[in-house]
């Protein structure tokens, strides 16, 4: 399975956000640069993340990113099963539809491994991602 650009982009996000100083609220277009993204896609990434409640982005002056609580606890699994959707991993209702749908067995494999690949996942959080040596690397990203 191979997660979207923009899957992989919500990650970094959090991840950044979730080594931040006491006070520290860089602004969306410091976070792009940081993780070496464009602008517009991380403002989409925001956006998401901030209904999904894993981020709090505020206006103005003084403004900012700030991860909430749930972000630095959010299983990563849940994230990802979030920013992925919910569909299957193969197109077998697309039209038109898959003429083996009837009787393949590839469509509940392939199904049975997405969700052992969340399984994976689902116990770690954005907090034990930026545990250990990638910290200081996530913490010197904004600071260039």
């Amino acid at each position: 399975m191979r997660l979207t650009k923009f899957t992989d982009l919500a990650l970094r996000v959090s991840m950044r956000l979730a080594v931040l100083d006491e006070g520290e609220t860089p602004t969306s277009r410091q976070v792009a640069e940081a993780v070496g993204a464009p602008y517009t896609h991380v403002a989409k990434v925001v956006s998401r993340l901030q209904r999904m409640g894993v981020l709090e982005a505020r206006r103005g002056r003084g403004g900012g990113l700030v991860l909430t609580g749930r972000g630095l606890d959010a299983s990563v699994g849940w994230m990802v099963r979030e920013l992925e959707g919910h569909g299957d991993v193969v197109g077998c209702e697309d039209l038109p539809p898959c003429p083996l749908r009837s009787a393949c067995r590839l469509r509940m494999a392939l199904q049975t491994a997405q969700e052992a690949f969340y399984q994976v996942l689902d116990p770690m959080t954005v907090r034990d991602l930026v545990d250990g040596p990638v910290r200081p690397v996530l913490v010197q990203l904004l600071r260039r």
